[in-house]
């Protein structure tokens, strides 16, 4: 049995994909109280609400496999627009779990952007008696409808080559659309179609297997900003619905959201892509199930 700790664990959807690969998720750490309802109410009762700048890592359960996904705002290209892209020492803390826990793996999940702070890359990848590998990017649309990016850090005890995400058919954005879809239209998306904003909508096609624009975690306050065609609807496009949003990102329908509407696409558009859970998840089979040669 191999064992994680899931630390700024969200909703989990990342965990959703581990739990599918075989992994035990065993502790799981996080401050969003919203998003821990949705984890208890769909995955268990061993997530904490918490701070976890405040966490006392000699406190917590061992494990094999210690799983960072630490907001990723502030290493965003969209943080220039306001000027925050400052990054974050959210990451301290994960190294500070790190250099006390010393887990036989590490894996830390965030957006591409984190390559633009070597001090952060430094801190990550070069911990001694770790062999690390770094894939970038990671495309959520290998498997999903989806353009997601990210950043995967492997750090492993022994010498480990992770395999290239590969998947044998990806859905496609036909796939995940609802036959009949509950959303809510703002007049914003009729403002945004004539022209009164200072930027038009992204408007993806599924008739012509577009790709929907990265899922974000403030939809629910630009609806108008991401679109899917729908003759069915009167512009003859709409936003998307909640659980086409959480099917962008790989949540199968079993998983509720028991908060707001605002919430749950808050905590998707936070969330790490189910498939990419999952290929992580294999990985960490390869490692602790397979032979020293075979992971080569």
């Amino acid at each position: 049995m191999i064992t994680v700790n899931s630390y700024f664990s969200g909703a989990g959807l990342m965990d959703i994909g581990l739990l599918q690969a075989g992994v035990t998720i065993k502790s799981a750490f996080e401050l969003d109280a919203d998003a821990v309802k949705t984890y208890q109410h769909n995955l268990g009762d061993h997530i904490k609400q918490c701070d976890i700048t405040q966490e006392l890592v000699k406190k917590q359960l061992d494990c094999d496999v210690m799983v960072f996904t630490y907001p990723c705002a502030k290493y965003s290209p969209i943080a220039d627009i306001s000027g925050t892209r400052t990054g974050d020492e959210l990451y301290l803390h994960a190294l500070r779990h790190l250099a006390v826990k010393k887990p036989e793996v590490y894996v830390l999940e965030n957006v591409p952007g984190m390559r633009r702070f070597p001090v952060v890359m430094e801190a990550m990848t070069q911990l001694p008696d770790y062999h690390v590998k770094v894939f970038c990017p990671i495309k959520s649309q290998t498997w999903l409808p989806q353009k997601r990016d990210r950043l995967i850090i492997f750090g492993t005890r022994k010498p480990f080559n992770p395999n290239v995400p590969i998947a044998l058919k990806a859905s496609t954005l036909a796939d995940i659309l609802e036959r009949d879809p509950v959303v809510n239209i703002p007049s914003a998306v009729k403002t945004r179609m004539e022209g009164g904003y200072r930027d038009k909508p992204i408007i993806s096609d599924p008739a012509k297997g577009d790709l929907a624009p990265t899922c974000v975690a403030h939809y629910a306050k630009d609806k108008s900003t991401r679109l899917v065609v729908d003759k069915r609807f009167p512009l003859g496009v709409r936003p998307y619905s909640v659980r086409e949003y959480a099917r962008l990102q790989g949540v199968p329908d079993w998983f509720e959201f028991p908060v707001s509407e605002t919430s749950a696409y808050r905590q998707i558009g936070n969330g790490v892509s189910v498939q990419v859970g999952h290929w992580i998840g294999q990985q960490l089979n390869r490692y602790f199930h397979k032979s020293a040669k075979e992971c080569q």
